[in-house]
């Protein structure tokens, strides 16, 4: 199967699960919001460019708002991770290419540990910008971070186990054109 048929079902089985599972969840507390669909976005293939990140992120947020029906909140926290997410990268992988030839992130690929920061980083960016801009006129600043933190925490507990669940091939990149 082609990077881009895998990927294009990744987004879609990411999003039902997000609007038909997850957000049909009773709400465990005010505090805590199971998000999912961002995992979309870690696990694109590095060779992907910033530009093609950016769009990806904007349409996969852009989706998402749509079944949610919310003005763009999505959309703007999938941008920012998509912005962010070669930062975090570059800081996270081996300085020589001749070491790291692997295809899309993972715990095989990176490691758990650079993996678990590199998801801790992006899930925590993400949620603290999804929940500052649903809270821009109401709340206080202690009741943000604990919602900041409740959101995180399940969202990392979805995403290892979705990792644990379903593993994923590791595939390396090749020189052949």
């Amino acid at each position: 199967m082609s990077d881009l048929v895998r990927n294009i079902l990744r987004l879609i089985v990411f999003l039902l699960v997000q609007v038909f599972v997850l957000n049909k969840v009773p709400f465990l507390h005010q505090f805590i919001v199971p998000y999912l669909y961002f995992l979309f976005i870690l696990w694109l293939p590095f060779s992907i460019n910033r530009l093609g990140l950016l769009v990806i992120g904007f349409f996969t947020g852009l989706f998402l708002d749509y079944f949610m029906m919310s003005p763009g909140l999505h959309a703007a926290a999938c941008v920012l991770v998509a912005y962010a997410r070669p930062f975090v990268i570059n800081l996270l992988i081996p300085k020589d290419k001749d070491e790291f030839n692997f295809r899309e992130p993972s715990p095989r690929a990176m490691g758990w540990a650079p993996y678990s920061v590199y998801v801790l980083v992006l899930t925590l960016l993400h949620h603290f910008y999804l929940t500052l801009l649903e809270w821009l006129q109401f709340g206080t600043f202690l009741q943000f971070l604990i919602k900041v933190a409740g959101t995180t925490g399940i969202s990392l507990l979805l995403i290892f186990t979705t990792e644990l669940l379903f593993p994923r091939k590791v595939k390396f990149r090749t020189n052949a054109a």
